[in-house]
């Protein structure tokens, strides 16, 4: 049962990484100058928004106050490359995902608290992320009872120089181990907010929106590795994959 939940891990490890290249490379996104309309301006920051919001890939559970995780990981988000919005703002049809290789670390602090940190950027193209979170465990768990967590975090957009956007968000989250073997669920909300920071003669009204989102994980973990893998579900679903070093 183990060899397969880590078999599974590392299958979906691989396949986040492994393509988190090619995906989306060559595509920066731009604001057109003509052929571009408000709605579209909205449409492509709701779903930029979503690509970019934060993926918390950990269980409720604190990880104490001396604890530390510090890893790599992807993500790639689900979008609908075919709309004129994705295609006007890359001159092109991107492909269907954006994925991001990332840099995830978090530290447990007293009370039952922890804090995060994230840096990613698309490569071959001119989007990238910074984000951060802040979580606290209102029940820890134990051997019988879950963990409950509820977290706020914060998601900087890099890179695009046309646009200005911040995603904030709030969930709470459910855990409970299982000797190796915890897995999670949780549900929230990521506001978006985007503004037209391009030099285009017309410019946009500032796009602000909240879109509900739900995820559910796992996580292995063995000695000081662990493994995570992670679906989010909302208007653009993502997949991630994370490969820790746990203190």
């Amino acid at each position: 049962m183990r060899s397969k939940s880590l078999a599974a891990l590392l299958c979906s490890l691989f396949i986040v990484i492994a393509f988190s290249g090619p995906v989306f490379a060559g595509n920066d996104i731009t604001i057109p100058a003509t052929n571009f309309s408000q709605s579209e301006f909205d449409d492509l920051s709701r779903e930029l928004g979503l690509a970019i919001s934060y993926v918390p890939l950990s269980p409720a559970a604190p990880l104490g106050l001396l604890g530390f995780d510090i890893g790599i990981e992807g993500t790639a988000a689900h979008i609908d490359n075919n709309k004129s919005f994705w295609t006007e703002a890359v001159g092109k049809t991107p492909p269907s995902y954006i994925a991001f290789p990332k840099i995830h670390a978090q530290k447990g602090l007293p009370f039952g608290f922890d804090v995060g940190l994230v840096y990613a950027k698309a490569p071959g193209t001119n989007v990238g992320l910074v984000g951060g979170e802040l979580k606290w465990a209102i029940l820890k768990g134990g051997l019988a009872s879950p963990a409950i967590a509820i977290r706020g975090d914060y998601t900087q957009l890099l890179g695009v120089s046309d646009i200005d956007m911040k995603d904030y968000g709030a969930d709470i989250s459910i855990s409970k181990g299982f000797g190796f073997i915890t897995p999670y669920a949780g549900y929230g909300l990521v506001w978006i907010s985007s503004k037209d920071n391009s030099n285009n003669a017309v410019k946009f009204n500032n796009f602000n929106s909240n879109e509900s989102k739900g995820f559910v994980g796992v996580k292995f973990s063995v000695f000081i590795i662990s493994l995570v893998a992670e679906a989010d579900f909302s208007k653009v679903p993502s997949y991630s994959g994370r490969l820790n070093f746990s203190f």
